[in-house]
């Protein structure tokens, strides 16, 4: 044989031995790639998930209530008191008219339960409560008081602009129809 074809042949083999190489690790990195695109489509959802799951920076996202202060004030086995936005019951501390009706209905509607806490603007009041809207088994703490007549609207800015028109509207509509403090309290006046 002569020495040159002999060159011409192991180079040849040498260059489709590569070319299969190469191939081979091409297709092993694309299969590899294939199977992490499941991983990579986790690393961009979990963030997601996990802040979807995790509390607000304000305070926790379900809680569950230790007592009941008054008619928009609640505290957590947490520790933390928790007053409910947009909503301004008539005070226990003031005997002012209805106060305890108001007490009562919050009582029976959240006491001992496992409620969720959605947050606004603020997050916390001057007397250093969370500020929260508070629903309980899907209803709505705040729409209920203030539809039932338990509470009236009370708007303290930024807080509470998404949700004041949806609520004033429960508020008129409890007032034309005199339930609970409307039509109990005959100087019932909002803030």
């Amino acid at each position: 044989m002569v020495p040159s074809r002999w060159i011409a042949r192991r180079w040849l083999r040498w260059f489709r031995a590569l070319r299969w190489f190469r191939a081979l690790r091409w297709f092993r990195a694309l299969r590899w790639f294939r199977a992490l695109r499941w991983f990579r489509a986790l690393w961009l959802i979990a963030p997601g998930l996990l802040l979807a799951c995790a509390d607000s920076p304000c305070g926790p996202a379900r809680a569950q209530v230790a007592r009941v202060l008054d008619g928009d004030t609640i505290e957590l086995t947490s520790g933390e008191l928790v007053r409910y936005l947009l909503v301004d019951a008539p005070e226990i501390s003031r005997d002012e008219c209805f106060a305890a009706m108001a007490l009562a209905a919050n009582r029976e509607l959240v006491s001992g339960r496992q409620i969720e806490l959605a947050y606004d603007a603020e997050c916390r009041d001057a007397y250093g409560r969370l500020l929260a809207y508070v629903s309980v088994g899907g209803v709505d703490v705040s729409r209920h008081l203030i539809e039932e007549g338990y509470a009236c609207v009370l708007h303290l800015p930024p807080n509470g602009a998404a949700r004041l028109d949806e609520l004033s509207q429960a508020q008129a509509r409890a007032r034309a129809a005199r339930r609970g403090l409307w039509g109990a309290c005959p100087r019932a006046r909002c803030r």
